[in-house]
């Protein structure tokens, strides 16, 4: 009988689109357009691939909870889900920005206990606990920046590339927290019921992220 195709999960946007070469490279080249077919299990030129076409956000439940062998996601979302089911074997060098913490310029009210509003909670938490600070963490989906023009928040913590929304809203960059890329993850208990399979294709993506970091030099 013949073996079912592993399934790669991604999320569409900017992750697939800078994924999508590295994706070719290794002969997974989708066979519609994700971003215009209603699918979502897409198949590639290899039968033995096929892609699953998730929310960023929930790649790595798919793949801890068995709906994918492997994915793409961002450390940023990886952060956030906490678990304990995934290998990140690979950091693939795509989607680069970086996690901050950003607000208005000027002295803050040192009596007050700091609002911070953003959509990772769990890592802000964690930030702000290490520095030895207790802030009120408000989780918000959309527009952070909106958040101290408001009033409704001191600080926010977000993804930031240019950094050109942040200064049109009249924010600035105050801390970095962590730079963010886009890694490979394999669900652990693929690795045992799928390991020759799941090894192969993690291979064919190391090699081809060291070949682009050779070219890059």
């Amino acid at each position: 009988m013949q073996a079912q195709p592993l399934k790669l999960a991604v999320s569409k946007g900017r992750i697939l689109t800078e994924a999508l070469p590295l994706l070719e490279a290794i002969g997974i080249a989708p066979l519609e357009d994700p971003e215009q077919s209603r699918k979502l299990i897409l198949p590639t030129r290899r039968s033995d691939v096929e892609l699953v076409i998730v929310r960023a956000n929930d790649v790595p439940t798919y793949v801890e909870y068995g709906g994918a062998e492997l994915g793409i996601a961002g450390k940023d979302v990886l952060l956030e889900h906490e678990g304990s089911g995934l290998y990140e074997p690979l950091d693939l060098g795509i989607g680069r920005c970086r996690l901050v913490v950003a607000g208005r310029s000027g002295n803050r009210d040192a009596e007050r206990r700091l609002r911070v509003a953003t959509k990772y909670a769990k890592t802000a938490r964690r930030y702000f606990a290490e520095k030895g600070l207790q802030v009120q963490v408000i989780k918000l989906y959309g527009s952070m920046e909106l958040a101290p023009l408001t009033g409704l928040a001191d600080l926010i913590v977000d993804l930031v590339d240019t950094g050109n929304t942040l200064r049109a809203n009249g924010l600035r960059e105050l801390e970095t927290i962590m730079p963010i890329s886009s890694r490979l993850v394999i669900s652990k208990s693929s690795m045992v019921t799928k390991h020759v399979a799941v090894k192969g294709l993690s291979g064919s993506f190391a090699e081809v992220v060291r070949a682009r970091s050779r070219t890059a030099r």
